[in-house]
């Protein structure tokens, strides 16, 4: 997608037809409730656990598992070993109901009764609008509610999640904007000490407006989040989990619980591996690099600034002071930029002035299983370096070691497989790559976009009106040498992208 253009605002949408259907069908949509709830409520997410989704559709993906049976589905989560069982209630967009809501409870409760074990508890994922809903969900047997800040203004908030306080439900409170943290703020300062415990806080990777993703949101907020509710608050990651590994890079981020949807809901053959990567995976070097960099991209305005192929130290010490954000250096054999090995023993020299510098340092290497691979791992363990850029290597190539380390991949377009590798990519739980075009294709990434490739002073501005990128990464484009960077040259590019908001 090239350039800004007007997005369709589905949040939107789904909020105004649910509320024309409630006002025509009642508060229960046409089905019947029970006079009196029928099942105690179960504490939601107690311990670090995942929430496996009942989802037949989705406003992204159109049908997902039409034929859906919500019961049995609902059965198959608790033997996988789901924490919680999410069940979608909204009819249009996503084809569930409070039918379905009833059905997961009546099979969570024979689930206990067959084998004696505590069943999950059910959440009821809705677009829910008032107090009056919450209510529904308490006699449909729904243990907690989703209360989705950004379409609650602060009274219809606390009033909804006092509501569920009182029957001793969970509410879900999903947060993704700034204003949403600012109304979590008040939220929890308007509670007592009993109704905050009943708190429980998610992050959507999603954009609820365009259903656009980013991993990195939630860890964006995390933070936040912790200063407000206190450093053990439960806090959920919701959305965009695909696989086993993905789920793993969430478990390491220090989120207690992770909501999966469409995963699980189409991939039954993969859900106890899904939980069970989540709940075992455990702080990782790559987790803490995506944290830390979660946090400078929330206070940044401009595009970050990578100058790349670095091959002394003046160069690097200059491109620092400019305000460069991330500095990178070539550990691969053939190239002529390459800092490492016996002909170009270059880092030797670059090494002692990196302890003051305070851009993101990287290695890129372009094999995996190298010795100059090695090197840069070791200085990535060792703190010399901050991160390695994985240049146009398959996800499957790449250690198991390396995979633990501060890293990102480079997609490059000289295959066809570009958006194929993307697509990858991001399954596996890669939050950001730096795609390589020198002609500048980049419209294959629609949002997030690591940019390089024949980038130089001349053209920069053009490519940020265009394509917006979080990241702009320059090598020959402020050359004239190979492997000397001229300052002027410098200057001019790194002045440009500080002077352009993104």
């Amino acid at each position: 997608m090239c350039g800004k253009t007007i997005e369709r605002d589905i949040l939107k949408e789904i909020v105004e037809r649910r509320t024309e259907d409630m006002k025509n069908k009642g508060i229960s949509f046409g089905f019947k409730l029970p006079e009196k709830r029928n099942r105690p409520v179960h504490s939601f997410l107690q311990s670090k656990g995942v929430i496996l989704e009942v989802k037949r559709a989705s406003p992204s993906k159109g049908d997902i598992a039409p034929q859906l049976n919500a019961g049995t589905t609902a059965r198959s989560y608790a033997k996988a070993g789901a924490a919680a069982i999410s069940c979608l209630t909204e009819e249009n967009y996503f084809k569930g109901s409070l039918g379905d809501l009833m059905e997961v409870c009546k099979s969570v409760d024979e689930y206990e009764a067959e084998t004696g074990l505590t069943g999950p508890a059910v959440l009821r994922k809705d677009f829910l609008i008032n107090a009056e809903e919450v209510e529904t969900a308490y006699f449909a047997g729904a243990d907690a509610v989703l209360l989705i800040a950004r379409i609650l203004d602060d009274k219809t908030i606390l009033s909804m999640a006092k509501k569920a306080a009182s029957f001793n439900m969970t509410s879900l409170v999903e947060v993704r904007t700034d204003a949403d943290i600012k109304k979590l703020s008040a939220l929890v300062k308007s509670l007592t000490a009993e109704e905050r415990k009943l708190i429980v806080c998610g992050v959507n990777s999603r954009d609820l407006r365009d259903f656009t993703i980013d991993l990195l949101k939630p860890c964006e907020l995390l933070f936040e989040i912790r200063k407000i509710m206190g450093e053990d608050a439960s806090v959920v990651f919701e959305s965009g989990i695909r696989t086993p590994q993905s789920a793993a890079f969430v478990g390491s981020l220090g989120f207690a619980g992770m909501l999966l949807g469409e995963a699980a809901a189409k991939q039954p053959e993969i859900r106890e591996k899904l939980v069970e990567n989540f709940v075992k995976s455990s702080e990782t070097l790559n987790s803490k690099f995506w944290l830390n960099y979660s946090q400078r991209l929330k206070n940044k305005n401009h595009s970050f600034i990578k100058i790349c192929g670095l091959t002394n130290p003046e160069d690097v010490i200059y491109a620092d002071s400019l305000g460069a954000d991330f500095v990178g250096f070539i550990f691969a054999a053939g190239f002529e930029r390459n800092v490492c090995g016996d002909k170009h023993n270059r880092f030797e020299k670059i090494q002692p002035v990196l302890k003051n510098i305070s851009a993101i340092k990287v290695a890129v290497i372009t094999d995996p299983v190298s010795p100059e691979a090695e090197e840069a791992a070791e200085l990535v363990e060792q703190g010399v370096l901050d991160c390695i850029q994985l240049h146009a290597i398959p996800y499957s190539k790449v250690p198991e070691r390396l995979l633990t380390l501060p890293h990102y991949f480079a997609v490059t377009d000289k295959t066809l497989s570009a958006e194929k590798d993307i697509e990858e990519l991001f399954s596996m739980g890669e939050p950001r790559f730096l795609m390589d075009s020198k002609a500048h294709n980049y419209g294959v990434v629609k949002k997030h976009l690591w940019a390089a490739g024949g980038i130089t002073p001349e053209n920069v501005k053009d490519i940020q009106e265009m394509f917006s990128p979080e990241l702009v990464d320059v090598s020959g484009g402020v050359e004239i040498l190979t492997g000397k960077k001229d300052s002027e040259l410098m200057k001019k590019i790194i002045t440009s992208l500080l002077n352009q908001e993104f």
